[in-house]
């Protein structure tokens, strides 16, 4: 009998103990869904932008080439000297030609004091013909610019058509780059736009310039157009055929600040929030912005963090059935998506959470 009153204790205690663990685990769980959730205001920036990529070149480009054969006399200047439109840069021999000149206007003079008109009249043209080949002996500079490079040294043998060397011209730089068929509509001349190169860590800065009436095919099947684009503001370490990233700029950024909308509470029409410091209530001024979103017109500027002012729909209702998988701000179908991997209408600098376009708003850039 003691025995069996015993156990009737021990499972009775087990009883107890297994209840109030039971009571306080729901307990806990109930605190947890009465916890006030917190949000982060957004301080986002939208950019309706054309992504480019390439190299540049320069301005204006000459390769110093021989105008005929012959041995190289005098080199001038050196790789990095400036030069101005009209400098001798190279002079190859040009003994026999300066004979062959001389000899001529020598047996001119006589014909002139014997000859006939007509004589004299043919030797003058036969003259200017050996003057230019005088003049073909040297390598003069087309523009204004920089000596890149000199392929050769003096005394050495060239052939008509050689590299001696190259003349570029700095003043600015160029560059061309694919834009796809879908965008080819947003552009107009003189549009920014902003690089960024892998040599430097400063920007360059540029404009629109020009592109073709008719587009192309690439080797990867896609149909573009090649846009011509001027760099008049770059680093001064950049040098043609450098490499850049970058971005067409559409229209000017708009800076969004941005919260879920169950951060906003409303009492008499009137829109307000909570902020997490100090439980301060503050009105704000507001629009949807999305199915979830809203913007904030005023009375935030940004990072603060609020108190759950709103009602969050319970798990399992209508609404949040038909939130699900769509928690964004928008159906995207405005024209500012990304088309042919090159066209970004992103969010830059967005603070806090990361949601969704808008709708009807630029795509966001920068993700």
């Amino acid at each position: 009998m003691k025995k069996r009153v015993k156990i009737i204790i021990i499972v009775l205690s087990v009883i107890v103990v297994i209840g109030g663990g039971l009571v306080g685990l729901r307990t806990f769980l109930h605190k947890d869904k009465t916890v006030v959730q917190n949000y982060t205001v957004n301080k986002e920036i939208y950019e309706n932008v054309i992504e480019i990529s390439g190299t540049v070149s320069a301005a204006q480009q000459q390769t110093l080439n021989a105008l005929g054969a012959g041995t190289v006399m005098k080199i001038y200047v050196k790789a990095g000297d400036k030069v101005k439109k009209g400098d001798l840069l190279v002079q190859l021999d040009d003994s026999d030609e300066v004979y062959n000149l001389e000899k001529h206007d020598y047996n001119m003079a006589t014909t002139r004091l014997n000859g006939s008109p007509r004589d004299v009249s043919l030797m003058e043209t036969q003259r200017v013909a050996l003057v230019q080949k005088i003049a073909d002996r040297k390598v003069v500079a087309a523009f204004d610019g920089v000596i890149v490079e000199i392929n050769a040294a003096e005394g050495n043998s060239v052939k008509a058509g050689d590299k001696i060397g190259t003349l570029v011209n700095l003043d600015y730089l160029t560059a061309e780059v694919e834009i796809p068929e879908t965008d080819v509509a947003k552009l107009q001349v003189g549009l920014p736009v902003i690089l960024n190169f892998s040599a430097s860590s400063k920007e360059g800065n540029g404009y629109v310039e020009s592109w073709p009436a008719i587009g192309e095919l690439t080797n990867r099947g896609a149909s573009i157009v090649r846009a011509k684009i001027r760099i008049d503001d770059y680093p001064k370490e950049i040098l043609p055929n450098y490499s850049f990233t970058g971005k067409i700029q559409i229209e000017e950024p708009v800076e969004n600040i941005t919260v879920e909308r169950y951060a906003i509470g409303y009492e008499d029409g009137k829109a307000y929030v909570i902020l997490a410091r100090g439980n301060e209530k503050r009105y704000v001024e507001v629009e949807q912005y999305g199915r979830n979103y809203v913007k904030i017109l005023s009375g935030l500027k940004g990072g603060e963090v609020l108190l759950q002012a709103g009602e969050i729909p319970k798990s399992g209702s209508a609404t949040t059935r038909n939130q699900g998988g769509n928690n964004n701000r928008g159906n995207g179908n405005n024209g500012n998506n990304r088309s042919g991997g090159n066209n970004n209408n992103n969010r830059a600098g967005a603070s806090g959470g990361m949601p969704a376009m808008p709708s009807g708003g630029a795509a966001p850039s920068g993700r």
